[in-house]
């Protein structure tokens, strides 16, 4: 009944052959890419840069957005080395399972349900917002009771049930939907960007780098938990503005993790899942870098909107027309990322089903579909609830801070692995082992500090609940403490059929 226990590689890889729970491979390198780049950009393009341009970093936001992609290229190395290690559903659960132990696995697992429903929701009820503005440029006005911000958001709801249903129908066809999606969103991006190059004065760039001021942060329960332990006086512009702009963009790149999730249902994994998930994270650079250059370009720093700073930016050199375009490519960018998540939370809970961490039951896959129907249907309706009554605020920190405690275990468990089976095969290595794992760890850990100290307490109450439930329920019906369980990774014996005589006795 050990809390570390593990569950060995070859175990992970046997039990995905098994015919109840065998998942369909279909998947190819530019579907995973295109599935990285539909979840990792969405409506923050339009907002987040301008805001963080506006708020912390000025013109050098281009440098925060370069500074956060590498400090999430390390993780992303780490999810490439174990996803074509160990390619089965669960991401950076199975990964913790195979190398930390149950205990870390559950906790990991755990916070990535977190992440994906209330990722999912948040967007859903994002994407509600952008609709009705959309339609409203096209002279429809959507009754306010069941519109985003009304008594229920039915908009929302529906969203997110037409969404379920494609998922539940199969993971190829979401594909589908999803690269139309994203190629109609990349589009809109770079039409974005060629148009706003003809609108730059070369003036707003300066100085690229505004002058450090010393700001009144937030005090009580929501400043950062790293200032509110240190007393560390807050601080915008200047180099630690660039800093501080690196860990507030450095959010618009989570979802890149997701990918690993889809890494049981890919043709050729131990290629593809590193291509996926790295080339998706180096297109998103670029066009965020892009972005963040035209928007500082086109309307000096301190003179930009932080809550649109995009469709703002073209308002004030009077195209307004551009308004409806850039919300256009919203809805379709927040599209992708909830259909995204949502199929990511399906993988992570049919993973934990299967190890009988959860309701065994769960993980049943369609005879004629190949996907996880049950909990398809399940993640559906939560997903759909939570976004059509719940008023989700202050919440959103929430999804960064399960993403981030998930992006430090699987860099720990990277060096973990390496030591207990340096020979094991590995389609991609991270470089410098253990040097990059440790820094993106400590990268991870430091972005975790800087958010609010209310986000950490509802943290550990969510937690809180993992626990009672690990210690209730999972930890006695886990499939791996079963006294039944064969550890394919350990030899054991296999009995003759009945009436031979095994070899080597007469």
């Amino acid at each position: 009944m050990s809390l570390l226990r593990t569950k060995s590689i070859e175990q992970s890889l046997a039990d995905t052959d098994e015919p109840e729970f065998k998942l369909k491979r279909s998947l190819t390198a530019l579907d995973l890419t295109v599935f990285g780049v539909g979840v990792v950009i969405g409506a923050g393009i339009f907002t987040l840069t301008g805001r963080a341009a506006h708020d912390v970093a000025g013109p050098a936001i281009v440098i925060s957005f370069v500074i956060a992609a590498i400090a999430c290229a390390l993780a992303a190395m780490c999810y490439a080395e174990f996803a074509s290690t160990v390619p089965v559903s669960g991401s950076a659960y199975t990964f913790s399972y195979a190398t930390l132990g149950e205990l870390f696995a559950w906790i990991i697992g755990w916070d990535l349900i977190l992440e994906m429903f209330l990722g999912a929701s948040v967007v859903a009820q994002g994407w509600s917002a952008y609709f009705s503005t959309f339609l409203s440029q096209l002279g429809v006005v959507l009754p306010e009771a069941i519109s985003y911000g009304g008594t229920v958001d039915l908009v929302a709801i529906v969203f997110v049930l037409v969404l379920g249903t494609l998922m539940t129908f199969g993971i190829k066809e979401s594909m589908r939907v999803n690269l139309v999606l994203v190629a109609v969103k990349l589009f809109i991006v770079l039409f974005v960007i060629v148009a706003g190059i003809a609108f730059i004065n070369p003036a707003n760039w300066s100085p690229f780098v505004p002058e450090a001021v010393a700001t009144e942060g937030a005090s009580g329960l929501h400043q950062p938990l790293l200032q509110f332990l240190f007393g560390l006086p807050p601080q915008t512009f200047g180099v630690g503005g660039i800093l501080a702009g690196a860990a507030l963009v450095f959010f618009a790149y989570i979802g890149f993790d997701v990918v690993a999730t889809t890494a049981e249902e890919t043709k050729n994994p131990q290629k593809a899942l590193p291509i996926g998930i790295i080339a998706s994270l180096l297109i998103c650079t670029v066009l965020y870098c892009a972005v963040a250059t035209v928007v500082t370009g086109m309307v000096r720093y301190d003179e930009l909107d932080p809550s649109a700073a995009l469709a703002q930016a073209f308002a004030y050199h009077g195209q307004e027309w551009m308004a409806t375009v850039i919300s256009a490519g919203a809805v379709a960018g927040l599209t992708t990322v909830v259909l995204t998540l949502m199929i990511g939370a399906t993988r992570i809970i049919f993973a934990m089903s299967r190890d009988a961490l959860l309701p065994r039951g769960l993980a049943k896959v369609h005879p004629k579909l190949r996907t996880p129907w049950v909990i398809s249907i399940l993640v559906t309706i939560v997903v759909a609830i939570t976004a059509g009554v719940t008023p989700i605020g202050t919440l959103e920190e929430m999804v960064n801070i399960g993403t981030l405690s998930a992006f430090v275990l699987v860099s720990i468990a990277v060096i973990v692995l390496r030591r207990q089976q340096p020979d094991l095969k590995r389609g991609f290595r991270v470089p410098l082992n253990p040097w990059l794992p440790g820094l993106s760890a400590l990268i991870c850990l430091y972005l975790m500090l800087n958010l609010p100290v209310d986000t950490w307490l509802r943290f550990l109450v969510w937690l809180a609940i993992g626990f009672l439930i690990y210690f209730a329920y999972s930890r006695r019906r886990s499939r791996v403490g079963q006294a039944d369980y064969i550890d394919f990774a350990k030899p054991h014996v296999v009995a003759p059929p009945p009436g031979e005589t095994p070899a080597g006795d007469g």
